[in-house]
C-alpha cells in the first residue's frame, strides 16, 4: 500500500510526521530516502514532536545515531550516510530491533540491517518548499499505519 502526501512547506512536513507518530508502535522501523536537503531531518523532527520529545532534533551525520529516551516511545535516529562502504560492526541492530521507534536516513548504506517489514518514506523536492512524501509499507506491519495516517489527512 502506498500513500502520497504533497507538502507545501516544512511546517506541513512536520505536521504529517507528527500525525504519523501517533500510529507508531514499539519496534517500528522507518527508512527515509531522498537527496540531500529534501527534508528527511525535518520529517524526523515532526515524528519527535509527535512522540513528545522536547529536545531539538538535528541530523546525527557525524555521530551516526542520536537517541531520545524521554518520550512516549524512545526514538533512535540513524544517519547512515557516513557508513557507505564500511563493513564494521556497530551494534545498530540492537536499536533497530529494539523497543523504540527507529528512523534511518540513507538506509541503503546499511541495507542488511533493515528488517524485512518496515515503513519506507521517500521525500522528493517539487520546488523550493514543496515536497512529495510517499509512504509505503514494506511487509504487512505498516498497512494499518498508512491507512490511519491517510484517514487523518483532512482532520
Amino acid at each position: 500500500m502506498k500513500y502520497i502526501f504533497i507538502s507545501k512547506s516544512s511546517e506541513e512536513t512536520k505536521r504529517v510526521a507528527e500525525r504519523l507518530a501517533g500510529f507508531l508502535f514499539p519496534g517500528a522501523v522507518i527508512t527515509l530516502d531522498g537527496p540531500l536537503g529534501s527534508g528527511k531531518t525535518t520529517f524526523v523532527g515532526g515524528v519527535a514532536k509527535g512522540l513528545d520529545i522536547l529536545e531539538r532534533v538535528i541530523s546525527p551525520t557525524f555521530n551516526i545515531m542520536k537517541c531520545y529516551f524521554e518520550a512516549r516511545l524512545p526514538m533512535f535516529h540513524i544517519d547512515a550516510y557516513r557508513l557507505e562502504n564500511r563493513d564494521s560492526e556497530l551494534g545498530l541492530e540492537e536499536f533497530i530491533e529494539g523497543e523504540g521507534v527507529t528512523l534511518i536516513e540513507w538506509p541503503d548504506y546499511i541495507k542488511p540491517l533493515i528488517p524485512a517489514s518496515h515503513l519506507r518514506i521517500v521525500i522528493e523536492a517539487l520546488g523550493e518548499n514543496s515536497r512529495r512524501i510517499t509512504f509505503e509499507n514494506i511487509g504487512s506491519a505498516y498497512e494499518q499505519v498508512i491507512k490511519s495516517l491517510k484517514e487523518t489527512e483532512n482532520v
